[in-house]
This record gives C-alpha cells, sequence and structure tokens, in this order.
C-alpha cells in the first residue's frame, strides 16, 4: 500500500472498531459504569494501571475492586477508613497486588485533596507536542506518601524509556471525546493531538507489518516513531488509530 492507501484502510479499520459494541470485550467497560467524572477517573485510572495479560481476567479484576471500592471509587478514596481500607489488601491481579492497591488508594487521596485532582496534574506538565512529560512529573507526585519500592513499577515513566502503555491508553480514554462513545472526552483540558498511541504487542506487530513502525522493541523510542507517523496520517486526533491497530492485530490477527 502507499501511503494514501495506508491512511484510507487504517480510517476505515479505526471507524469500524471505535464503535459501541467494542466496549463489551473491553476494560473501558468499567469506568463505562460511572457517571461521576471522579469516578469515571478513578475507576479509568485503576482498571488501566492492571490492564495485562487477559483481557477478561483484566475486566474481572477490574470489578471486584470497584466491589473492593463500594462501587463508589471516588468517594472510597476520599473518605476510607483504615478498616475499609483493610480488605483491599486481599485484591490480586497479576504482580499487582493488595499492598499496591492500598496505596495506590492513598496516592489518589493524595492527589485529590493537595494537588487538585488527576487532571490538573496532566494538565500542568503536558507539552504542547506530548504528554509524556506530565507522566513523569505525575509519577514523582503519586509516590510522595511513603510506599513500598516494589508499588512504583506499577506506573510507567516514558523518560525510562519505556512506553507507558497502560497511562497512554487511560489518558486517551480521559481526552478522546464520546462521539462514538467509546472514550470519555471528560479532560477538556487537553488536546486529542497530545496523546501518544498505547503501544502493545498487537499495536507493535501490526505497526511493523504495516511499515509504520520499524523499530524491534516496544519502548519509548518506538512509541515515538510510531507517534510520527500516525501523526502524518491525522495531526489531530493521531490515536483513534490505535482501534486500528488494536482491532487488527487482537481480534482480526491480520
Amino acid at each position: 500500500m502507499n501511503k494514501k492507501e495506508l491512511k484510507e484502510f487504517l480510517d476505515a479499520k479505526a471507524d469500524q472498531y471505535e464503535r459501541p459494541d467494542f466496549i463489551a470485550s473491553d476494560p473501558i467497560q468499567i469506568p463505562h459504569q460511572f457517571q461521576i467524572k471522579e469516578d469515571i477517573e478513578i475507576a479509568a485510572f485503576l482498571v488501566a494501571t492492571i490492564a495485562w495479560g487477559n483481557r477478561k481476567s483484566i475486566i474481572n479484576n477490574g470489578n471486584k475492586l470497584m466491589d473492593l471500592l463500594g462501587r463508589s471509587p471516588y468517594d472510597f478514596v476520599m473518605h476510607h477508613t483504615d478498616a475499609q481500607l483493610e480488605p483491599v489488601g486481599n485484591f490480586v491481579h497479576r504482580t499487582f497486588n493488595g499492598v499496591d492497591a492500598q496505596y495506590f488508594i492513598k496516592g489518589l487521596q493524595n492527589i485529590y485533596t493537595k494537588k487538585g485532582g488527576l487532571e490538573a496534574i496532566f494538565k500542568k506538565h503536558a507539552t504542547v507536542k506530548s504528554l509524556n512529560p506530565a507522566i513523569h512529573e505525575f509519577k514523582k507526585e503519586f509516590f510522595t506518601l511513603p510506599h513500598p519500592s516494589r508499588t512504583e513499577k506499577h506506573v510507567s515513566d516514558p523518560m525510562k524509556n519505556s512506553a507507558a502503555k497502560r497511562i497512554h491508553m487511560f489518558l486517551r480514554w480521559m481526552v478522546r471525546p464520546n462521539t462514538k462513545e467509546v472514550d470519555f472526552g471528560i479532560w477538556k483540558s487537553l488536546q486529542t493531538s497530545q496523546l501518544s498511541c498505547p503501544l502493545d504487542v498487537h499495536t507493535g506487530t501490526i505497526a511493523r507489518k504495516l511499515g509504520i513502525l520499524t523499530r524491534k522493541q516496544n519502548d519509548a523510542k518506538a512509541l515515538e516513531e510510531l507517534d510520527q507517523n500516525l501523526r502524518r496520517m491525522d495531526p489531530i486526533d493521531p490515536v483513534k488509530y490505535d482501534f486500528a491497530l488494536f482491532g487488527l492485530g487482537a481480534l482480526e490477527d491480520f
């Protein structure tokens, strides 16, 4: 395919998969259970954090975590007691365990109490071209409370050459508009042009097959290369192609 044909192909695939029926098999269904902005973004942040491995397992454990938060994540984060936090210590998803989950609740409480909330931090540190610096600064602010060192691995840092797939997915959910009823578009202070594609095994494999990614590792340098190529096709909303690349890889075995 030439460049024009490739763009037309990916535009069609993005449109095919960015539809409400995509939600039923995707972890984004968890934050879709809520209506209040803070509930949505906290549920989304927590579920995106555990979004690796089998999708059914992610969804099941995401629902278990919401149950532990009384199905009111913002209220739980802000007003939980030590006794209410204790059962969260039983949560496990792969290497993200109860100790990690308990700190995430405390860290989020600190973010909302003293930092103005999740959106405020990302808005403060974003650049015109990228949210990678904001992710780096967010991680520093999120871990200002005493915490187990092991817990830090659950927030990736692009400045340490991570593709930071899960947090970029979370940012896509928050920033891209709800026009097609999949993403939420509840963060009005950031632009879709600042987003980066969540780079995982599916998107990376398909991007290489299509010739829009040459680097072999799925790291920050690969993400930069992929971003540049996607922004050439759509500088305003490059991350819409996440739907195309993921769908081709995970759902079509392209």
